[in-house]
């Protein structure tokens, strides 16, 4: 990055605060370890949903039975479910016109700790995913330990999860948008899958992002040079 740039970028830092989707960095070592924007947490009789435009968390909806979300619940920063998601999750599943949901990439954090709220941000470790399908979309939840976690934190795999933990984490996919006087929704889970297919999940949705949003190391510049344009624009009135 030109030292301009750079100047820039620590100048922004300080006066604003970053957008959890756009802002922040998916971490240095991932997709192995990931930044992870927690929406909400086990506790909450609500569904908070970060509002895309602003960047702020809103209440989304109540809870609409009592199962709750088992773990933290939120989403990798910079990733994006299109086209190459949806890819993915045909070609695994043999459905045809699959799509991505448009969303960031969901996940699951496991951890023995109790968090008070959502809107705050940790290192997670992906372990494995399910392979979601709402309608014609594809919605993987990715689950992951929390880093360092005392209780699930030396866990590589789904396959060293209890499968106790695991079915709540379907139910709750499974059931949270239904409710009784509807028709049935459109919603499976068509895999459970282990630690390797995260990476190329998570990979897809990192190039995804890119192809909706542009390269996030490029913003900068193209700010600084926005800016310089316009300035040059004034002068020329």
């Amino acid at each position: 990055m030109p030292v301009k740039d750079e100047a820039l970028n620590e100048l922004l830092a300080l006066l604003f605060q970053a957008h959890p989707w756009h802002g922040v960095s998916p971490g240095a070592d991932a997709p192995g370890i990931v930044n992870t924007y927690i929406e909400i947490v086990p506790t909450d009789t609500v569904k908070y949903e970060l509002n895309k435009a602003s960047g702020h968390l809103r209440l989304d909806r109540p809870q609409r039975f009592s199962s709750l979300c088992p773990t933290p619940y939120g989403f990798i920063p910079q990733t994006y479910c299109g086209d190459l998601v949806g890819e993915r999750c045909a070609l695994r599943t043999g459905l045809k016109g699959i799509k991505g949901d448009g969303d960031p990439m969901d996940i699951c954090v496991l951890t023995e700790k109790t968090m008070a709220h959502g809107d705050f941000f940790i290192r997670a470790k992906p372990i494995g995913g399910l392979r979601m399908i709402d309608g014609v979309e594809a919605d993987d939840k990715i689950i992951a330990v929390l880093e360092s976690d005392v209780a699930f934190g030396h866990i590589e795999d789904i396959s060293e999860c209890p499968e106790g933990l695991l079915d709540r984490l379907r139910h709750y996919f499974l059931s949270y948008k239904q409710l009784p006087m509807e028709a049935p929704r459109r919603v499976e889970i068509a895999e459970t899958y282990g630690r390797a297919e995260p990476v190329e999940v998570v990979q897809r949705s990192f190039h995804d992002y890119r192809a909706r949003f542009g390269a996030p190391e490029d913003r900068i510049g193209e700010l600084r040079r926005l800016l310089f344009a316009n300035a040059a624009d004034e002068m020329k009135q």
